[in-house]
């Protein structure tokens, strides 16, 4: 086997196939791909919704209920009470295979007729309005965040309490702000900030207290911007920077900005990790193209978002415990041998082309089965007769593809379709991931959901707001305030928010301003201070006494002396942008 190049026929750039590929293909005995490895994790976001949710009934019971899919939407949803219940049964759905018409124009007929889960929201305590998450107390608009109490507006949460405004944060609490942070207590508006107290604008901290607008620090107190301060002379100067006006609040994110410019960044956050590139990786080895994965992870390429022990694993999103032998696959728990396929969870083996599946082996486009075995189209069959059918599938799969409305073909070996996806493109994560415009979506064979009409009327002009937490009343709760992007930006922005009675009490607590932006656009700028989920190959920026823009001076001698650092690597740091890239061995002489 030898390196290809091939043309991707969604967005006919090139992509390679390395030899390593190859052998995994030949492994789980599935073609090689057609589409590249960026459009193949666009298109599997595409089917995730994770934070879009509305009022609907539920199919079943009639019940009012909160659902990631639209009243208008053209699938039977149950709420989630009645889609566990002995009420109904999957296999009822079951249809005979046709070999006069394509896989997929199946398996979208089967798709509209089996009932899906309202959404997920396991062991929720008034935790109503949350999504993709389990053991949340007192929780709203919290997304993909497990194990909660008492926070908000919150995306990839765990183990938080009293918190505000996070994205990817484990074990914090009276925290606001925070994206990449770890056990952190009353820090606010910062990333990479890990075992922090006390402290606010932190940018790569380790073990800080009393700190405020600081970059790479260790084990350090009562320092402002780098420079270190007496504990009297520190609190003095925090109390003049005035935190709780939105001004004052502005003026110092905009300085901390450019603070961050003048320090160097890590090429990559991969932490006790062995053979890896991407970007925030922890304690694991072989892994390629990987971004966001945590705990024991070997043998991967081309991941996004991962925990405790997968292996052996190609272009997936969202996957836990112990998997392997999964591909072109999303939100897999306890799988083996999971192929082109999503929402697969509870030690499930031999699943292909599958959504909605629980603890079962051997099924083939099967749709909202539990505890099954031997099904194709949800439709019960022998050991025999099984293994039989699904190479004819297969085979005609490849004779008779489907074919979309851009001219993509679907062959055996390739996720869902664009088409089938039930939700519109700006309801999904690939809005966050992949921006695009209506028009653009639209182009490109995608749908796109236009806000719904609500006559929102607004009791409170964003320019009216108080500046200042002190001058707010509680007569404030429950008013409609408009959001300062008014609808204009490409970031879900719904005109008008309100604030809860619990927030405010935070915010006057925690002596912060009152935000300006809805939710979703506080998310999307959550999102936008990290990297994206993309390499580039670079050059080390040490210089050898400094940068090589002049900006930042070394502390100490390196390695390579007074010359130019010859390391070179993959980064999220694309070459336009203005930081200071040093590789792992520079980082290191520099920060610890």
């Amino acid at each position: 086997m030898t390196q290809e190049a091939r043309n991707c026929q969604n967005c006919k750039k090139k992509f390679v196939i390395e030899p390593e590929d190859f052998e995994f293909y030949e492994k789980i005995k599935v073609p090689a791909p057609t589409f590249c490895p960026e459009c193949r994790m666009q298109r599997r976001m595409v089917f995730r919704n994770e934070r879009s949710l509305y009022k609907r009934k539920c199919n079943l019971c009639k019940a009012d209920i909160i659902s990631i899919y639209h009243k208008d939407s053209p699938y039977t949803v149950y709420c989630q009470k009645c889609w566990w219940s002995d009420k109904w049964e999957s296999v009822e759905y079951g249809k005979n295979y046709d070999f006069s018409k394509s896989f997929f124009e199946q398996f979208k007929k089967l798709w509209l007729s089996v009932p899906q889960m309202a959404l997920i929201n396991e062991n929720a305590v008034n935790s109503d309005y949350c999504h993709s998450t389990q053991e949340n107390k007192n929780c709203y608009l919290v997304f993909g965040g497990d194990f909660n109490e008492d926070c908000f507006y919150s995306t990839f949460n765990f183990y938080c309490k009293d918190c505000l405004d996070l994205y990817w944060t484990f074990k914090s609490e009276l925290s606001y702000g925070l994206v990449d942070c770890d056990n952190c207590y009353k820090v606010f508006f910062s990333r990479y900030a890990n075992n922090c107290r006390d402290s606010a604008f932190l940018y790569d901290c380790h073990n800080c207290s009393d700190c405020f607008g600081c970059v790479g620090l260790r084990n350090k107190s009562y320092h402002i911007f780098n420079k270190p301060y007496l504990k009297e002379e520190y609190k003095k100067q925090i109390g003049k920077m005035n935190l709780g006006s939105f001004t004052n609040l502005s003026e110092l994110k905009e300085k901390f900005n450019e603070i961050k410019l003048k320090y160097l960044h890590r090429y990559a956050m991969i932490i006790g990790s062995y053979n890896c590139t991407g970007d925030n990786i922890k304690n694991s080895r072989n892994c390629l193209s990987t971004f966001d994965a945590h705990n024991n992870l070997e043998n991967i390429n081309d991941l996004w978002l991962a925990f405790d022990g997968p292996k052996d694993i190609q272009s997936v999103c969202h996957i836990s415990k112990n998997s392997e032998l999964c591909y072109d696959s999303c939100s897999v728990v306890s799988g083996s041998n999971i192929l082109f396929s999503k929402k697969i969870w509870s030690n499930n083996i031999n699943i292909q082309c599958s959504y909605l599946i629980i603890s079962s082996k051997d099924l083939f486009g099967c749709i909202g089965l539990r505890n099954k075995r031997y099904c194709i189209l949800n439709k019960q069959y022998s050991k025999e007769e099984y293994e039989k059918l699904v190479p004819q599938i297969i085979e005609y799969m490849n004779k008779m593809p489907y074919i979309d409305k851009q001219g993509r073909i679907y062959k055996y070996g390739e996720f869902f379709p664009i088409e089938l996806s039930p939700f519109a493109y700006n309801e999904t994560i690939a809005q966050e991931y992949f921006p695009l415009t209506k028009e653009q979506a639209i182009k490109e064979g995608y749908s796109w959901k236009d806000p719904d009409e609500r006559n929102i009327k607004i009791q409170i002009p964003n320019n009216k707001l108080p500046d200042h937490i002190k001058d707010v009343e509680d007569s404030i709760i429950g008013k409609t305030i408009e959001c300062e992007h008014q609808g204009e930006c490409n970031e879900q922005c719904t005109f008008g928010f309100k604030i809860i009675e619990k927030e405010l009490e935070f915010y006057k607590k925690m002596n912060l301003p009152l935000p300006r932006l809805c939710p979703n656009c506080r998310h999307y700028q959550r999102i936008k201070q990290r990297n994206p989920l993309k390499l580039w190959h670079r050059k080390c920026q040490c210089a050898g006494e400094n940068s090589e823009n002049g900006v930042y001076k070394n502390t100490i001698e390196h390695q390579h002396g007074k010359e130019h650092c010859p390391n070179e690597f993959e980064t999220t740091y694309s070459p336009d942008r203005k930081e200071i890239v040093y590789c792992e061995k520079c980082y290191q002489s520099e920060v610890v």
